[in-house]
C-alpha cells in the first residue's frame, strides 16, 4: 500500500483566545498539537506528509522543518491563505499529489491522541474490504454540533450531514463523522472539482466529496473507533487541558 498523509493545519482557532498563535501550535505536556500527528504519519510508513498551513504559518513551518530535519524530504506544505472550508483545504495539495499513486489519510492537526493503532486498524479495514474511500467515524451519545453519518438500513453508508444542515431527525443520529478519511487520490481530486458552497456555512464542505463518490457507485466504507477520546479535537483552551488530563 501506498500512503500519503495530509493534515488540516490552517484554522485560526478563534476560541483558543491567542490570534498570534497557530491552533496546532498549543501545546499538551509540552509537545505542539502538531507533533502528536505528524509522529504519527511518520509512523504509519506515509511516503508524503502535506501539512496545509495557514495562519500563523510561519511559526508552523518553522518549527517542524527544526524538528523533523531527518525527515523532511518527506515533508511539503501547501498553503490555505484563504480558509474557504476543509475542501479548499485539500484542494491546495493538487499540485503536491498530482503523481502519486496511491491513497492519501486526511488527518486533523488538533486531534492529538489518535493512537498508531487506531489508524493501522482503520487503514486495514479499507484495504481489505476493497474501499476507494473510508471514513473514520465513532458513537457519541450528545453529537451535537458534530456531522452526522448516514445508512441504509442494511448499515451501507450513504452520506454525511453537516450538524447546521441536517434535519430534526438526522440530527438524532447518534454516528458522528470524525473527520479522519482515507480516500484512493485517482478520484479525490476528481471529486474536489465537484465541490460548491452551497451550504449553511458558505464553504466548501469536504465531506460532499463523498455524495460525489455515492452519486458514482464507488464503494464507501464507514467504520467507528473505539475510544472516542482518541478522535476529540480541540477548539478550546478548556478542551486543551482536558485532553492534557488523559496523557499517561
Amino acid at each position: 500500500m501506498k500512503l500519503s498523509t495530509v493534515i488540516m493545519a490552517a484554522g485560526k482557532g478563534k476560541r483558543m483566545k491567542n490570534p498570534e498563535k497557530s491552533k496546532v501550535m498549543f501545546e499538551i505536556k509540552g509537545k505542539p498539537m502538531i507533533e502528536y500527528v505528524i509522529d504519527l504519519s511518520l509512523n504509519i510508513h506515509s511516503e508524503l506528509i502535506i501539512p496545509i498551513v495557514g495562519h500563523q504559518k510561519q511559526s508552523v513551518i518553522d518549527f517542524l522543518s527544526e524538528r523533523y530535519q531527518d525527515n523532511i524530504n518527506r515533508i511539503k506544505f501547501a498553503h490555505q491563505d484563504e480558509q474557504l472550508g476543509t475542501g479548499h483545504a485539500l484542494m491546495q495539495t493538487k499540485e503536491i499529489l498530482k503523481d502519486f499513486d496511491g491513497d492519501v489519510l486526511i488527518l486533523s492537526g488538533d486531534v492529538p491522541l489518535l493512537r498508531y493503532e487506531t489508524v493501522m486498524k482503520f487503514l486495514k479495514y479499507h484495504f481489505e474490504n476493497g474501499f476507494r474511500a473510508s471514513l473514520l467515524s465513532a458513537i457519541f451519545d450528545n453529537p451535537f454540533g458534530y456531522g452526522r453519518v448516514i445508512r441504509k438500513s442494511d448499515g451501507t453508508f450513504i452520506d454525511i450531514i453537516e450538524e447546521k444542515d441536517a434535519d430534526e431527525e438526522q440530527k438524532k443520529i447518534k454516528e458522528i463523522n470524525s473527520g479522519i478519511y482515507i480516500v484512493d487520490n485517482k478520484i479525490l481530486f476528481e471529486a474536489l472539482t465537484t465541490l460548491k458552497t452551497d451550504n449553511a456555512q458558505g464553504e466548501y464542505y469536504l465531506t460532499d466529496i463523498f455524495k460525489y463518490f455515492r452519486d458514482k457507485q464507488i464503494k464507501i466504507g464507514a467504520v467507528p473507533c473505539d475510544n472516542n477520546i482518541e478522535i476529540t479535537g480541540v477548539n478550546t483552551i478548556d478542551q486543551l487541558a482536558e485532553l492534557e488530563k488523559l496523557i499517561v
